[in-house]
């Protein structure tokens, strides 16, 4: 946490699943916006939106149960896809939001997307950076490169997943590749839950305002096709493609451009 710029409350929220660590910034009565970060890294890696989300929102960083961070699981254990949505169910309870507008990253705009699905009616608003497995697979090339990460996990094999999925753009911050190649080789026995794409044709009419934006610079999916799927299958759903980020390096990409339109797009 020492690369956020701005003075960080930690909070501690109990629940059945376990401990969830949230860090909060931006003025206490402000509309929330809840942060999912994407998998293999903690809430720590929102450091570049901290300011400018907090400037308009109370922001929750959420440390994802089960993955790299300081949330500990205990109780009941975390094992589907329907446990991932009862775990966000009992984050938003704990920190009394009956609505709050969700932003998730990569494998967080999965959870996202998935909990709008569940509980629309809590997600005011919806964002989702680059997301995953939502409206369309992984390229092969993708998961061809990034096996080693699961055969031979830590640091080194990390940077060099890293440097091929960032090639040609903005490479990550050193310290986050470090985290990275940290949470790889200490948290060898966290499972990340997957499951199939979010239903979102459930939503219908019920589907809060989304913003989807995408990395032109994707290596993990054709940014493309996730647009054009986008747009056919979530009513309403605004979509801007950042041309030349990459998907990894996306939140800590464009910032200038990136806030300006979740900020603009929250305050609509």
């Amino acid at each position: 946490m020492a690369l956020w710029p701005v003075p960080v409350e930690r909070l501690e929220l109990a629940g059945e699943f376990g401990t969830t660590r949230v860090n909060a910034c931006g003025p206490a009565g402000a509309p929330p916006l809840v942060l999912l970060s994407g998998g293999g890294v903690t809430s720590a890696a929102w450091y570049a939106h901290a300011a400018g989300f907090g400037r308009t929102h109370r922001v929750y960083a959420v440390d994802l149960m089960g993955a790299p961070g300081l949330s500990v699981p205990a109780g009941r254990a975390l094992r589907t896809p329907d446990d991932l949505t009862a775990w966000l169910d009992t984050v938003l309870d704990g920190l009394g939001l009956n609505a709050t507008a969700l932003l998730g990253h990569s494998y967080g705009g999965w959870i996202a997307l998935r909990y709008a699905v569940h509980a629309p009616e809590r997600v005011a608003r919806l964002v989702l950076l680059d997301p995953t497995q939502c409206f369309a697979g992984y390229r092969a090339s993708y998961l061809l490169r990034a096996a080693p990460l699961f055969l031979r996990p830590g640091e080194a094999t990390t940077r060099r997943f890293l440097a091929w999925e960032t090639r040609g753009g903005r490479p990550l911050a050193p310290e986050l590749v470090r985290l990275m190649g940290l949470g790889a080789r200490d948290f060898r026995s966290a499972k990340t839950i997957t499951g199939p794409r979010p239903d979102v044709a459930r939503l219908g009419s019920t589907a809060p305002p989304a913003l989807v934006l995408l990395a032109g610079r994707s290596r993990a999916h054709d940014p493309r096709q996730v647009a054009e799927r986008a747009e056919r299958t979530l009513a309403g759903a605004r979509i801007e493609t950042l041309a030349g980020v990459g998907h990894h390096a996306m939140p800590e990409s464009e910032v200038a451009e990136l806030d300006r339109l979740v900020t603009g797009f929250l305050a609509e």
